[in-house]
């Protein structure tokens, strides 16, 4: 984690001092010092002080937090994504905490200690999952390995090549799968399946749908979808991904900064301006999110989660994904985890009216925040150019899908870990033919998002002027295999059965492997072999190992299978809340 965090510091411009990270665990992870303000110390902390702050590691929180039980519905069996992703992720939101900390000192506050709780951002990260394995009616119970991991996407052609399909409407999926041969009402059938994919974490379709594909070649297959409105992504590896003339250009951060021109005079009246200090640093802060599906409403509810005020924009009637099953009270759980703290604007963007009174919040507001399909904003004359002038100090940001890549696709979730060679990392690492149905990089594209609107918010209280920033999802998964290249060291990690459910051990150091071998009656001059070690695990179920491993200072938790006791579990009553279904609190804290 600390790996990652000063790689995106870097990114951002904020230089480590020669005296490196805090190593002792009582204090500060780190800390943010400028002349311009007091210092901001930032410390982890887990819930209730289950597991010491020591302990906790990315295999450790992957497996209580509820992430490789969500991996698992699609990859066969909980298990890891097989990357640093929570390291990432936690990073990002670490250091968005402290940014915003130091937005609300220049605003007026005393925000001098942020708090972040590794396993509050963890669960953030399955919330919309853990929302649906709540709801009062239709609750969903998907547990991993409960459909056939064989018929789920990607693809295999004749000639061996894996790839993602996507298309956002039912009429070009119908088309392209009848002129493969595959009848409507199956193609029906399918489809339903493959939309839910982004909710539920699964997408069993019709094996005779993977029997017609694997039959063609992949540049016949090729050729029907793209005269059928259909896009087709290769899976690729992380190599293959370096190559790309754009890579180069993205190495060095995942977001892109540039400044508007302005006048002295509207510089110095953004630098005047003032809020009145909240409980939370972003209070006063207005922003205007006009953004569907996850990563932009997820930037968004992050920057409400710091106190921001966020009016979000629905086309007239509202959003349609509000009507996603499973509801509670008249509303998708799914959708309310992401957008009940922002208030809803009704607004038909293309007409006249509807752009003057996006004009009339954008001049009353901080920032501007879209995820619209590309050249969308121009075309409205909604782009940072445009809003600009209407107001100079705005930080205009866009969570985009490519970035600058010519990729000839729909930017999202499953075509880019498809691009990007994320999914082929997953792939390798679960056994699997791809990469994971859990939105990856949808939350930390999110996440990413609100990080750069964050920072973006502090140059503008320093400097007084607008930024435009942009990231997208490519971006967070470059991000994310460039922090998978430096693995800590372990003498034995992994997820291992046990009389009833799975257990998860993480032994960094030579005397916790002495440990478990006392514990296990193991031979102490090596690693168990792993038959050796199942037979001592069948002793005890798993939430019985867990106790007495974390007591001899080994890193160890059980495997959270089942969303629905996560919520119920008093260890992470902190982290969650409870009205018709549970949802996930801020992962922050600002003693």
């Amino acid at each position: 984690m600390q790996t990652s965090l000063a790689g995106q510091a870097r990114a951002l411009g904020i230089q480590q001092s020669a005296a490196g990270p805090a190593t002792n665990s009582d204090d500060a992870a780190f800390v943010l010092a400028h002349p311009a303000l007091s210092s901001i110390q930032v410390r982890y902390t887990s819930p209730a002080n289950w597991l010491p702050v020591a302990s906790l590691s990315e295999l450790l929180v992957q497996a209580t937090c509820g992430i490789m039980s969500v991996h698992g519905r699609a990859s066969g069996k909980a298990q890891p994504l097989g990357v640093n992703y929570l390291a990432a992720l936690t990073s990002a939101m670490a250091l968005q905490a402290t940014l915003a900390a130091a937005v609300g000192q220049l605003r007026g506050g005393t925000f001098r200690e942020v708090r972040v709780s590794p396993l509050g951002c963890g669960l953030l990260s399955i919330g919309q999952y853990l929302a649906g394995a709540t709801a009062p009616e239709d609750r969903e119970q998907l547990l991993p390995g409960g459909t056939d991991a064989r018929l789920r996407p990607p693809f295999r052609s004749a000639d061996g090549i894996s790839f993602e399909l996507e298309t956002l409407d039912s009429g070009p999926w119908r088309c392209f799968w009848e002129s493969i041969g595959i009848g409507r009402d199956l193609a029906g059938v399918a489809w339903r399946a493959f939309l839910l994919r982004y909710a539920r974490a699964v997408s069993p379709l019709p094996a005779e749908c993977h029997e017609a594909l694997a039959d063609l070649p992949y540049e016949r297959i090729q050729h029907l979808a793209e005269q059928a409105g259909v896009a087709t992504v290769p899976v690729r590896t992380a190599a293959q991904r370096r190559q790309d003339a754009d890579y180069g250009q993205m190495e060095d951060s995942p977001w892109d900064f540039s400044l508007p021109s302005a006048t002295p005079e509207q510089q110095e009246a953004a630098r005047e301006r003032k809020a009145a200090a909240g409980s939370l640093p972003l209070a006063g802060v207005k922003v205007v999110e006009s953004c569907r599906r996850i990563q932009g409403p997820l930037a968004g509810h992050l920057l409400a989660l710091l106190g921001a005020e966020v009016i979000r924009l629905e086309p007239p009637g509202g959003d349609p994904l509000r009507a996603m099953p499973p509801c509670a009270d008249g509303c998708s759980v799914r959708f309310d985890a992401l957008n009940h703290l922002k208030h809803v604007q009704e607004v038909d963007i293309k007409s006249p009216a509807g752009r003057r009174l996006i004009h009339e919040l954008v001049g009353e507001s901080d920032v501007f925040l879209h995820n619209w399909a590309p050249g969308k904003a121009q075309e409205l004359m909604l782009d940072a150019a445009h809003l600009h002038r209407v107001q100079p100090r705005l930080v205009y940001a866009y969570a985009g899908g490519w970035g600058n890549a010519p990729v000839g696709a729909p930017g999202t979730d499953f075509t880019v870990q498809a691009w990007s060679g994320v999914a082929d990392a997953i792939a390798t690492a679960s056994g699997t033919h791809g990469g994971s149905l859990f939105t990856v990089l949808d939350v930390l594209g999110g996440v990413l998002a609100s990080l750069g609107v964050t920072a973006a918010l502090l140059k503008c209280s320093v400097e007084g002027t607008g930024v435009q920033v942009e990231s997208s999802l490519l971006g967070a998964g470059d991000l994310l295999l460039r922090d998978g290249e430096d693995r800590a060291a372990e003498f034995l990690c992994g997820v291992h059965p046990t009389r009833s459910g799975l257990i998860a051990i993480d032994c960094r150091e030579p005397a916790q492997l002495q440990s478990l071998s006392a514990l296990l009656d193991l031979p102490a001059s090596s690693s168990p072999s792993p038959a050796l070690l199942t037979e001592r695990l069948r002793r005890l179920p798993a939430n019985e190992w867990e106790p007495l491993m974390i007591s001899r200072g080994i890193g160890a938790c059980a495997v959270a299978e089942d969303l629905g006791l996560v919520a119920v579990d008093s260890r992470f009553a902190e982290c969650l809340d409870h009205r018709a279904y549970s949802f996930v609190k801020s992962p922050w804290s600002f003693p």
